[in-house]
């Protein structure tokens, strides 16, 4: 006679709360308490259920959990585009920090459109997201600004810095950037150029200022045809390239502004014959592959995207927790510069 496994018997049913409860030794109603992340429970109750737990392989069950508090237990994220180096790491470790606390993350893309960015947004109201994460395209969008007074749940901005009434994590670019003027202006440049986003967003704004401290600390004339504002995408980063290089008082060195800028930078550069760094030199944004293998590896503005994605989901966690928090917070990352063979002395 054939002997049939546990395998082919089907699986095993699912754990009820009243097994859990049986298995503990205590009520439904602690066993729900619990569950439910109740702060009057006592500590021996506490270990009793979640060793039931353990033990029976139990799963609460998440949309009747939902109905009954009114939370969904999932933080949204919003960001331009998951494909820009270094946002995978931020949406990763703010996915570990929430997963931990027993929150999922829903990640979605705007692609940089103000109106999709706004139907999003009424999305995750409408999942009754506890959270929102948010990295949006504009901070003079009064329509966006309108619609997120409208949400019932806590927003932490994420390199931004309005709406001033929301909690945001932000990178100090604007330190960086001096220190990098600084540095080309020790190696000898006198014509040093900024490309960057629009200045209506902080990541522009903090590295437009920098760029400003630097030049004024080492005593160089600010040169408003030096400075080219636009988006932080490559093919920008091509444009202007282009026309600070066709100029026939072109600059000696370059600072591109903008993650994303790097691929459109170095094809300008290389479709003009010019070598880096003998011909000019370069500093560009975020760590990535293509800065650290490029011959000569590129010189770059770098942060930790890992910690800023940390502390997101903490501060999103304690607004959703009602810690008593009466001020918006704001946390600043620190940002360097890492300088490699990109960057020397100007041609003769």
């Amino acid at each position: 006679m054939k002997t049939i496994s546990e395998d082919e018997e089907g699986p095993r049913p699912t754990p009820t709360i009243r097994e859990v409860a049986s298995a503990a030794g205590v009520s439904l109603g602690s066993v729900s308490r619990v569950l439910n992340g109740h702060a009057t429970v006592t500590p021996d109750i506490r270990a009793k259920v979640e060793k039931a737990v353990a033990q029976l392989g139990f799963k609460p069950n998440a949309v009747a959990q939902s109905m009954r508090s009114g939370a969904s237990r999932t933080v949204g994220c919003i960001i331009r585009d998951i494909n820009i180096p270094g946002l995978a790491g931020f949406v990763r470790s703010a996915h570990d920090v929430l997963l931990q606390e027993g929150y999922a993350l829903l990640l979605t893309n705007s692609e940089g459109d103000p109106k999709r960015e706004r139907e999003l947004i009424s999305v995750m109201m409408a999942r009754r997201a506890d959270a929102l994460l948010l990295g949006h395209w504009s901070e003079q969008d009064q329509g966006l600004e309108n619609t997120l007074r409208e949400v019932r749940f806590p927003v932490v901005l994420m390199d931004r810095e309005e709406p001033r009434w929301a909690d945001s994590v932000m990178v100090d670019h604007k330190s960086s950037i001096r220190h990098a003027t600084q540095m080309l202006a020790q190696l000898g440049h006198k014509r040093i150029a900024l490309i960057t986003g629009r200045d209506t967003l902080y990541p522009a704004r903090s590295r437009i200022e920098g760029y400003r401290e630097g030049l004024l600390s080492a005593n160089l004339p600010f040169d408003p045809r030096l400075i080219h504002t636009g988006t932080f995408e490559a093919e920008f980063g091509y444009e202007s390239i282009s026309q600070l290089l066709d100029d026939s008082d072109r600059p000696t060195a370059v600072i591109a502004g903008g993650i994303e800028m790097m691929p459109g930078v170095l094809r300008s550069i290389r479709t003009r014959g010019l070598s880096i760094p003998h011909d000019i030199s370069l500093v560009g944004t975020l760590n990535s592959p293509l800065a650290e293998f490029h011959q000569p590896p590129i010189s770059v503005e770098d942060w930790d995207y890992a910690k800023l994605g940390r502390i997101a989901a903490k501060f999103a966690l304690d607004r959703i927790r009602g810690e008593d928090i009466p001020n918006p917070r704001r946390f600043i990352l620190p940002s360097e510069i890492v300088m490699r063979g990109s960057c020397a002395p100007p041609p003769r």
